[in-house]
């Protein structure tokens, strides 16, 4: 099963990386440029909460419900319910450094399906996309975290929970 494990760390307390990503519009500001997420129904960061969401990969739409698991204050777990994946986990991590800084660990567990049906997911969750993918999502993070420290708003649009 292939794993992938990436870190960064944000100039911002716990609780505004915690805010930003329990809003249900992280999503779409975690997708890189050229990657389209439609939200279908996201529902408040908690325990068994569900995101079904379709992200459009130029004219390929890739549709996803994702189940979270384990939420807290230190993260939570998504866990691909149906999807490109034959399974999919990843685990969000917040660890504080001090009150001003935040490491997110993101750690992904996951298996393509055998054959053809595997062949998105062996493109898509290429090491080098991965490592793509992440980097982006660090800049994401840090950009929007910046935001709410500055703002001191609840986040980029609703919040989850």
């Amino acid at each position: 099963m292939p794993v992938f494990d990436h870190s960064f760390v944000v100039d911002g307390p716990l609780e505004a990386v915690r805010a930003f990503h329990g809003d249900t519009s992280a999503l779409s500001a975690l997708s890189p440029p050229g990657t389209f997420v439609r939200l279908h129904a996201i529902e408040p960061l908690a325990e068994g909460s569900v995101s079904r969401f379709t992200l459009w990969l130029g004219p390929l739409p890739v549709r996803w419900t994702a189940v979270h698991r384990g939420v807290g204050e230190r993260g939570f777990t998504d866990v691909q319910q149906s999807g490109p994946a034959a399974s999919w986990e990843h685990t969000h991590t917040f660890v504080p450094l001090d009150d001003g800084r935040t490491r997110v660990d993101d750690h992904i567990e996951f298996a393509h399906r055998p054959g053809l049906g595997g062949l998105l997911t062996r493109v898509l969750f290429s090491r080098p996309n991965l490592h793509f993918l992440f980097a982006w999502r660090a800049f994401a993070t840090r950009r929007a975290v910046r935001a709410l420290v500055r703002g001191g708003a609840a986040g980029p649009g609703r919040t989850r929970g």
